[in-house]
């Protein structure tokens, strides 16, 4: 039974670090992956944000680099591939401080840095890069990067890469890495043929570790909705919370179009915000992301594509301005807040057509989320109740409204 760090045989000057991090405890992902990673297996682990998913690779790849140190300078050990900058920046900087006291060089190659900049970089010893993978194969292609010498593969949110297109490219990289030892694969979910054929490809026997947030880790949360009539009362409730309930709060939007419309309402109300929204050019990303994070705006309006993989620590509340499509995207939208041990509050407005999604929300959480009101905004409709439609069995040739052809045997 794996209670504290302490346990999973980790170094020292690893445990001290965690201590000043502030984290004690490891999260269900870090004692499942940790142990089979040091093993020496690949990995295959399904982990939503905010369940300390970054720790769970880094860890063990520290681990092995202190248990078998280098005899000589020269490239990268450890390759870490993220689907973004951000995530990229996030990540280098979480593993320099898991690896504060070790003598490990850690290095990012991310576009929108100078080529000469990476050149310098590349040129001195490292043992863990971390790298986004159009601009790492650019490297390699130049002959700039080495990949002959890593040693382990790690690859973050590679659901994502797969969204964003860089599956090719990923397993180009692959082959470049050919005698790696290790590989380890983190995806928000396992489920569907894109990751399972992607890591299929990369990965050999690997061991399956899947990990939800578990109740304890949801618990840190205070979740309720509001109903709201129409949308100028989803927007007043909005501007409620925004107003007196929340310090930093991430709103999820659906789409780009309903985000520059709420965006110019909140703008007239004189509650000022950033945003983030797909296809955004990288330096207004940056911008937006350093205004929240550093507190110039305390509000960022938010898609799901555009949010994903930001990592931002003390947010308050997460509001779903709008529903997700599916249950788990709404699990990963809330894990954003109760990060490293925090308590955080998430807050859904919930129109008459939205509520069939919340009950299905309940139903995959195995909890029940209550309704709240606002004294002065309270709904004036009634809670609309939606019956299950029963499923009726169709033969093929009712289905589809022909003949049925199948032959006799």
């Amino acid at each position: 039974m794996i209670r504290d760090f302490a346990d999973l045989d980790l170094d020292p000057v690893l445990l001290q670090s965690l201590e000043e991090m502030g984290f004690s405890k490891p999260t269900q992902i870090q004692a499942s992956a940790i142990p089979v990673a040091l093993d020496g297996n690949d990995v295959l682990a399904s982990a939503p944000t905010g369940t300390g998913k970054t720790a769970a690779f880094a860890l063990p790849a520290i681990q092995y680099l202190l248990d078998f140190p280098r005899k000589k300078p020269g490239p990268a050990r450890i390759l870490i591939l993220t689907p973004t900058r951000e995530l990229a920046m996030q990540v280098t900087e979480q593993v320099k401080s898991l690896a504060k006291y070790t003598r490990l060089q850690i290095f990012s190659i991310t576009g929108g840095v100078q080529y000469q900049e990476h050149a310098d970089l590349l040129a001195a010893t490292q043992d863990i890069v971390v790298a986004t993978p159009g601009r790492l194969m650019e490297y390699i292609e130049s002959e700039t990067f080495d990949c002959r010498a890593i040693e382990w593969l790690i690859l973050d949110e590679a659901d994502r890469m797969l969204d964003m297109g860089f599956g090719p490219v990923v397993e180009r990289l692959s082959a470049e890495c050919r005698w790696r030892k290790q590989s380890l694969l983190f995806s928000a979910t396992l489920e569907g043929h894109g990751v399972e054929n992607f890591s299929a490809r990369l990965l050999k026997d690997p061991q399956i570790v899947q990990s939800d947030p578990s109740r304890r880790e949801r618990k840190k949360i205070t979740q309720w909705y509001y109903r709201a009539d129409d949308l100028p009362h989803k927007v007043e409730l909005l501007k409620h919370i925004l107003a007196e309930q929340s310090q930093k709060a991430i709103v999820f939007i659906k789409t780009r179009e309903r985000l520059a419309e709420l965006r110019g309402m909140l703008e007239k109300a004189s509650i000022e915000c950033a945003w983030l929204q797909g296809e955004m050019p990288q330096d207004r990303r940056n911008n937006a992301i350093t205004r929240f994070r550093d507190g110039s705006v305390n509000v960022l309006l938010a898609t799901d594509v555009a949010a994903r993989g930001i990592d931002i620590p003390d947010i308050s509340h997460v509001i779903n301005y709008d529903l997700p499509r599916s249950a788990d995207v709404f699990v990963h939208r809330i894990g954003r807040t109760a990060r490293a041990g925090k308590k955080g509050t998430a807050i859904s407005l919930v129109e008459a057509h939205d509520q069939p999604m919340m009950d299905r929300i309940c139903r995959y959480q195995k909890e029940e989320i209550k309704e709240r009101f606002v004294d002065g905004l309270r709904p004036q409709h009634k809670k609309p109740v939606f019956k299950k439609k029963k499923k009726t069995k169709a033969s093929p040739a009712k289905k589809t409204g022909k003949k049925s052809t199948k032959r006799k045997k």
